[in-house]
């Protein structure tokens, strides 16, 4: 079963797959994210596994191929995975990756949605913007690989040929290379163990020229810490602040509210959330607090505690 639906949508009919016994492809991250405490119960029941589809959870799985993690460990069964050290999680950066952190006042939807590297939907491109897709998949690999949040790492990789690495107990690093391309990890996802011949472009690293590397600037990402601390405070934090976060860039979308305010309302709501966190929510708990957090964006928004959005300014 593939499941691909963007955002909380996905987390019922994926539940329902999972219920039925069935193996998932998925590249439905906020599964994991807002419910992982409720997922991971459901597949030690059925015995089904989820194979990641996204490009850089395909690439760890890929990595750990040959390990003892393939021969001994179970995806997502929440546990850590034998001798793996590290996790490093490569991002583009974004359509904002080359600009200062001072001139965003002055980003725009059209700014935002206009990736470097991916051809994308609106939403997660935004996402990619303020770094907040990476953030999502820091939860996420923690809940596939069970390594903790301070062994999960992002780095800034402009060319997006690396699409991800992991460092083993005895200080090897591995990496997934290939062109900017979704085939191949969904191929990989359906065909798994198998590898299948494709007449796809080869990889050419004379082509590519040079690979670069940076530390995300946290002042431009503040959304990245925010996935990070919701991670760690587990429960139903996670669900808050990615269903915050999923309302926060419709409201930009939508112009209501400026790119620099989506980092604000994610945080807002998931203070406002500390009170009432619940550290092993049910289905039911995950569901009410995703509802809960996009009534607390729109009732912010429509507040007006927020920056003017820059086409109204412009008026």
């Amino acid at each position: 079963m593939v499941t691909g639906i963007v955002g909380c949508a996905g987390l019922l009919p994926t539940l329902a797959a999972v219920r039925a016994g069935k193996d998932l492809a998925l590249a439905n991250k906020e599964t994991l994210i807002a419910a992982g405490p409720v997922v991971l119960p459901e597949l030690k029941k059925s015995g089904s596994r989820l194979l990641p589809a996204d490009s850089e959870h395909s690439a760890i799985f890929q990595c750990l191929q040959g390990t003892p993690w393939a021969e001994n460990a179970r995806l997502s069964t929440g546990v850590p995975t034998p001798g793996l050290r590290r996790i490093q999680l490569t991002a583009s950066g974004g359509a904002f990756r080359d600009w200062d952190s001072t001139d965003l006042e002055k980003a725009t939807v059209a700014d935002a949605t206009r990736h470097p590297n991916w051809s994308m939907g609106r939403k997660i491109t935004v996402d990619s913007a303020t770094l907040m897709n990476k953030g999502l998949e820091v939860i996420e690999a923690h809940y596939l690989f069970g390594l903790d949040y301070d062994h999960i790492e992002i780095v800034i990789h402009p060319q997006s040929i690396i699409h991800s690495m992991i460092e083993l107990a005895d200080s090897s690093v591995l990496a997934q290379l290939g062109w900017p391309d979704m085939k191949l990890p969904i191929l990989y996802c359906l065909s798994w163990p198998a590898r299948l011949e494709t007449p796809w472009r080869r990889l050419d690293l004379t082509e590519v020229g040079q690979l670069s590397f940076r530390a995300p600037d946290p002042a431009k990402y503040p959304c990245m810490e925010l996935a990070y601390a919701a991670g760690r405070a587990g429960g139903t934090m996670p669900a808050v602040m990615n269903a915050a976060n999923e309302e926060a860039v419709a409201q930009f979308l939508e112009e209501k509210i400026h790119f620099l305010d989506i980092p604000d309302v994610i945080e807002a709501a998931c203070e406002r959330h500390k009170a009432d966190l619940m550290a092993h929510p049910q289905l039911e708990d995950v569901l009410r607090v995703d509802q809960w957090a996009r009534t607390a964006v729109r009732e912010q928004v429509n507040r007006g505690t927020t920056r003017v959005p820059m086409t109204i300014m412009a008026a």
